[in-house]
């Protein structure tokens, strides 16, 4: 499967089995598949994900944490004596909810991004947050209903959410974060139409993919206008403690338990491959929503779990993230003093203070999708805007991640991408 295909647009059950007969694609299987499945779709990062590990590409596309400074021989130590001596736990079923030890931990890690005195009897352990917002729609979301979010939002949220067939509704954003005044707007205008309002799905801390950050004086007032809707909160939180001046904002979590449901990760602070990651669920959520969680997991994996608290228990993993943060930071400004010197007028972006993405935009009426072919033949890669946003328009922007690139690899990365942007803008 292409690209342009997985990014195009959904077609009707009927629609897609009419096509595949005519295309001689189909199989008298497709005739079984659920309504919901052709609402699946492929991630479009995946999709250049795969493209960007070609040989001599630099790739601007992946916002991968960098994993070089993992002490990996203690940490194969830790794996070693795990197996050793907790082998039997460690590969065996464990509790549906995760283990307490890294539940425990998980509230000390919610304790630094500002989230005090959070019970771990609250959280549950996920494969990656991603999981956590599959759950999320599986519990709360009928076909039809809508969940809010913010336009820019995360491609992996929309898969997810629209594979249940959730309307998904974006808000707009600024460079301060999600406008409250018009997701009040959107809210009264969907109700006004009937629609029955969810969800809002935010990444308030260094949204992906624009790096924008919601505010402080902002995050009270989303939460509100919120809970006066009688609309739960999805907070997903990725990116928090990976603020470049290593204050974190205040996650909306922390002062509304009720009405926020917080999902961390593992991932950015640790490693990816484990995929790991937590909800925290106010309490009058929480039975519904663990036992979806077990209902597809059954158990998270035990090793993994036992490897992440080892790395968190005895490891110095917060001075990992206070050079992360240094790193990330120089990297940053590598990309952004880059475009700064290599871009043409009329394109403009976003100046994240953390995380791992900078939002360019061109002038409208640009598509960038067709211009990823073109940096692709210039030796480069980035993720067309278009993936970030419900529905099928064509988009004038891009997103650029810097987590995963040397400083010298961003700075020739940005060189090779300005002149497909200089002939798009038609400077050049």
């Amino acid at each position: 499967m292409t690209f342009e295909e997985t990014t195009g647009s959904v077609l009707t059950p009927e629609a897609q089995v009419a096509l595949d007969r005519a295309t001689g694609s189909a199989h008298r299987h497709h005739e079984l598949l659920s309504d919901r499945a052709f609402h699946i779709k492929q991630s479009a990062v995946r999709d250049v994900f795969d493209i960007s590990i070609r040989p001599g590409l630099i790739s601007l596309a992946g916002g991968s944490p960098y994993l070089q400074s993992l002490p990996l021989d203690g940490l194969a130590d830790a794996a070693a004596a795990i197996i050793r001596t907790q082998g039997l736990a460690a590969l065996q079923y464990g509790p549906g909810q995760g283990l307490q030890e890294l539940r425990e931990l998980a509230c000390e890690v919610m304790a630094a991004e500002g989230i005090t005195g959070a019970d771990p009897e609250d959280v549950v352990i996920t494969t990656g947050s991603q999981s956590g917002q599959d759950v999320a729609a599986k519990v709360f979301c009928n076909p039809g209903d809508v969940v809010l979010c913010e336009d820019p939002t995360y491609v992996g949220a929309l898969n997810a959410f629209e594979a249940y067939e959730v309307d998904m509704q974006p808000v707009p954003m600024d460079a301060y974060g999600l406008i409250p005044e018009a997701l009040e707007e959107r809210i009264q205008s969907l109700k006004a139409a009937g629609k029955r309002v969810k969800m809002l799905y935010t990444i308030p801390s260094f949204n992906n993919p624009s790096g924008v950050t919601l505010s402080a004086d902002r995050r009270d007032e989303v939460v509100r206008i919120c809970r006066e809707n009688n609309i739960l909160v999805l907070e997903d939180n990725p990116y928090g403690l990976l603020r470049f001046d290593g204050e974190p904002l205040t996650p909306l979590r922390a002062a509304h338990p009720e009405d926020v449901l917080y999902l961390g990760s593992f991932s950015k602070i640790f490693a990816p491959g484990l995929r790991l990651g937590w909800a925290l669920v106010p309490k009058h959520l929480f039975r519904r929503f663990y036992l979806a969680c077990e209902a597809v997991l059954l158990c998270p994996s035990p090793l993994t779990q036992m490897i992440t608290a080892a790395y968190l228990r005895d490891f110095d993993w917060m001075g990992r993230i206070r050079d992360s943060r240094r790193l990330y930071a120089d990297r940053c400004a590598a990309m952004l003093s880059a475009l700064e010197d290599q871009m043409p007028d009329g394109v403009t972006w976003t100046v994240p203070d953390g995380g791992f993405f900078v939002w360019v935009s061109l002038p409208e009426g640009i598509d960038t999708y067709p211009l990823l072919t073109e940096a692709i033949e210039a030796g480069t890669v980035f993720i067309p805007g278009a993936a970030f946003t419900p529905g099928d328009e064509p988009s004038s922007r891009l997103r650029l991640a810097f987590s995963a690139v040397s400083p010298d690899d961003i700075r020739e990365g940005v060189r090779r991408l300005a002149p497909v942007i200089r002939r798009a803008v038609g400077d050049g």
